[in-house]
Parts: structure tokens; C-alpha cells; sequence
């Protein structure tokens, strides 16, 4: 028959056994939040349209062979010009689609009558994210104008590499780190007409 100290001694053992689980459960737990958390907080490669030069190394230094960057149109700065700068080569000799007259090299921006109005043309001009392949010549073009081209990384073909190849090649350093929850950025002067035309 066990004695009075072996008893004490085995319920003091359960007891601090008991304990030491429960401390385990919680920070197992608090664990488990944290790292929730964490995940929420997921950062991304993106680039600061601010700070884009249109270089052309977003085409040439992506892992992948087409690169995860692409153009991107703001359409409430774009003017709808009829001559874009972000459309056609300084060497244009007709005001039409023809390759020869394009300045994107795979045709990406699709361009498309809207209206006639005083005597002018507008035109929309949208990029075809199956075609271009992020050279940036038509940002480079479309910053002699409003500026409304610029260039982004797209999430859904970004590989997430640890050390972004195209960042560290990037000579204006446009390449930052972004919430996963807000992975893509506008030129600070889009933003307030952004909201302008989001409150129409």
C-alpha cells in the first residue's frame, strides 16, 4: 500500500504534468495565430511606378523566359490620343496598325477607335498580357505623354523568387516589397483620379 509522501509526490507530478501540457496547448496556439498572421502579412515583388524608368530589364532579367512584368494601362490619365507616343515608332508613316508603324515589337497594345469629337480622333489603347513580354518601350514612349503605360508584376505567372533577379538588376531600384492583400501599385498622380471617377 503506497504511503502518504508517495501519494503526494505522484499527484504532485500529474499536477506539473498537467501544467507543463497546458502551457504546451497554449503556446501551440499562440503559435498557430501567429503564424495565421504571418501568412496574412505575405509580401510581394512589385514595382514603384514612380520610380520605373522603362529600362527594358524587366523583358530580359525574369526567371521565367516571358517575364512575369507587364504593361499596364491607367485610363483615367490616358489622353485617347490619336498619335500615341506609347503606341506608335517615332517613325511612323501611317496613323495605322501596321507593324512597321507599331512600337510594341509583339503588337501587344490593341488599339481601338472610341469617338470623333471636334475634329479630332480618340482612340483606347489596352495591353494584351498574353503578348507582351514587359521590354517597357511603350511606357518609355507613353512618359512623353500623360504617362498612363507603366509597368507591373503580374501574380498570377510571378514565381515569388526570394531574391528577384529583375530587382536586383533594376538601376532605379523600382522593385519593392508589397501586402499581399494590395499587390499592385498606381502612380501617385492616378490615384486621386482614380477615386474621382470611382465616385461617378
Amino acid at each position: 500500500m503506497p504511503n502518504a509522501t508517495q501519494t503526494k509526490n505522484r499527484r504532485g507530478f500529474l499536477g506539473d504534468s498537467m501544467r507543463v501540457a497546458g502551457a504546451l496547448a497554449t503556446c501551440s496556439f499562440f503559435g498557430y495565430l501567429a503564424g495565421r498572421k504571418g501568412r496574412n502579412r505575405e509580401l510581394l515583388w512589385q514595382i514603384d511606378p514612380d520610380k520605373c524608368m522603362g529600362c527594358g530589364n524587366c523583358a530580359t532579367h525574369c526567371v521565367l523566359d516571358i517575364s512575369a512584368v507587364k504593361a499596364v494601362q491607367c485610363f483615367p490619365m490616358c489622353g485617347y490620343c490619336d498619335i500615341c507616343t506609347g503606341y506608335f515608332d517615332v517613325g511612323y508613316t501611317e496613323l495605322d496598325t501596321s507593324a512597321e508603324n507599331q512600337l510594341c515589337p509583339t503588337s501587344a497594345i490593341v488599339r481601338t477607335f472610341i469617338e470623333s469629337k471636334a475634329g479630332q480622333r480618340f482612340y483606347e489603347y489596352t495591353i494584351d498580357p498574353a503578348k507582351c513580354i514587359g521590354c517597357a518601350k511603350c511606357v518609355k514612349g507613353c512618359a512623353l505623354m500623360n504617362g498612363s503605360l507603366y509597368m507591373q508584376v503580374m501574380h498570377d505567372r510571378c514565381l515569388g523568387c526570394n531574391e528577384c533577379s529583375i530587382a536586383v538588376a533594376c538601376p532605379t531600384e523600382a522593385f519593392c516589397r508589397v501586402p499581399a492583400e494590395a499587390p499592385y501599385l498606381m502612380k501617385r498622380q492616378a490615384i486621386p483620379l482614380v477615386k474621382k471617377f470611382s465616385i461617378r
